[in-house]
């Protein structure tokens, strides 16, 4: 049974902190309710206790909170949220208060947001190829089923239109079943936020899709559940109803600016670059609740996005989220500026789990040999590129100067592509035998010799 204790003993306000005396039995994560002498009412959450006092973190402003007159109380529980797949098609705010001006959802039971840890025995390797229509994706770095794949871009690109062509487009191949899409917005723009749901809305994606948005001008502490209330909705939605959810948290970004604002009012010592020494954990938390689990039939895949600051990858964020996840997807600022979209680098890029999820029965047999030789061959024309910046194309050799003109086709043929365009895998590694066929077939030295025999003839 949960007992509510109200107090009157606020010590001191600092940023999104409340501080309380006089405080007994106060619980880490423990909910509270803070009662302003006008009325009003906000939520909070236990941070830090001792024998007498309570740290008490605020999902709002703590403006107008008068120490003298205003009340404080635990409620005895952590923060939940209620679940439903009622909730498909419905979008809220970053506290889980309905945001479209419908009524209330009706929910099946509450989850404690924070989640349950995964018993590593019970998780399955992914293994089921996500087809997203995209080429630079499917062909060179492929997501799977249960996979985390984020995104590193960097403001002004146009990541946000990546996520919702991915959105739009991707199932499991061979499979009718199609994805629900629980999307986070995570201190994003109000452009942002129209932009999403019009996209959404338009493409029909909105139906099967729940979003939780968090918006520049909202309360910053409230990024730090929002992305919690998206996991814990997508938990309910793959492993108890059975259903494929694409994961979107955008931006991860801001969620961690949070973080070190909520570091740095706790007085806490920092680490890199002024963001708390447990930043690494914190975003394995959110992360690793992606997967899949033995005798479940649903799934959780992650795509988020992880914007750059100054367009630096060694950056803490985009640093410690490559070791949490299995791969990223790096969007160019110098393809973007030529005019491609998607703009995806694949030098810069990474599926750390592509070859279980590709090959014969999966994608098709010569996938692999086709990607790496494809690799192989832009690499060849990065060089000769460089090289022809000193000493001009026409001192290039005739193998330097047919891999420059590589390099241009396949960034126009293979790597761009339409917002609207949807290409199966079979059409993406045919485009990749066309690009192929350019090179003399002595070079093409990563691909099978029968898969040469196979396709550069018919591909020429």
């Amino acid at each position: 049974m949960k007992f509510e204790v109200e107090y009157n003993t606020i010590e001191n306000v600092a940023g999104p902190l409340v501080v309380v005396g006089k405080v007994k039995n106060a619980q880490y994560n423990e909910i509270v309710k803070i009662k302003l002498n006008n009325g009003e009412e906000r939520l909070g959450q236990v941070l830090d206790t001792s024998d007498t006092n309570a740290v008490v973190q605020v999902f709002g402003p703590t403006d107008g909170i008068n120490i003298n007159a205003t009340s404080v109380s635990f409620l005895g529980e952590t923060f939940q949220t209620g679940v439903s797949e009622d909730m498909l098609g419905r979008v809220l705010d970053g506290q889980g208060r309905p945001r479209d001006m419908n009524a209330g959802v009706a929910y099946e039971e509450k989850r404690d947001i924070n989640g349950f840890p995964i018993n590593p025995v019970a998780r399955q390797y992914p293994s089921d190829f996500i087809e997203t229509g995209i080429s630079a994706i499917d062909g060179l770095d492929t997501l799977l089923r249960g996979q985390k794949l984020p995104i590193f871009s960097s403001s002004g690109l146009p990541h946000n239109q990546l996520v919702a062509q991915v959105t739009r487009q991707a199932n499991v191949k061979n499979s009718s079943e199609s994805f629900a899409v629980v999307f986070a917005g995570i201190g994003i723009t109000y452009d942002d936020y129209t932009y999403f749901f019009n996209e959404f809305k338009k493409t029909g994606a909105l139906k099967r899709a729940v979003a939780f948005i968090n918006l520049a001008d909202d309360p910053s502490i409230e990024r730090i559940i929002t992305p919690r209330l998206a996991l814990t909705t997508a938990e309910f939605l793959a492993y108890e109803k059975g259903m494929h959810v694409l994961v979107i948290l955008t931006d991860m970004t801001n969620y961690a600016e949070a973080l070190r604002e909520l570091s740095s009012a706790r007085e806490e010592v920092p680490g890199r670059r002024g963001y708390p020494g447990y930043m690494y954990t914190d975003l394995a938390s959110l992360y690793e609740r992606a997967g899949l689990i033995k005798g479940k039939k649903g799934s959780i895949t992650h795509l988020d996005v992880v914007t750059m600051p100054s367009d630096d990858v060694t950056h803490p964020i985009p640093d410690l989220t490559g070791y949490i996840t299995e791969g990223q997807i790096f969007m160019s600022r110098e393809l973007s500026n030529k005019g491609l979209y998607p703009a995806i680098q694949p030098l810069g890029s990474l599926s750390r789990l592509m070859n279980n999820g590709i090959g014969n029965g999966k994608t098709r047999e010569d996938h692999r040999g086709v990607a790496d030789q494809l690799y192989g061959l832009y690499a060849k024309a990065q060089e000769a590129k460089s090289l022809s910046a000193i000493v001009g194309a026409e001192a290039l050799s005739d193998s330097d100067k047919r891999y420059l003109k590589f390099g241009e086709d396949f960034e126009n043929r293979f790597l761009k592509q339409n917002f609207n365009e949807r290409r199966t895998i079979e059409e993406t590694l045919d485009i990749g035998w066309d690009l192929l066929s350019e090179i003399p077939e002595g070079e093409l030295t990563r691909v099978k010799k029968e898969y040469v025999q196979k396709y550069y003839k018919k591909a020429k």
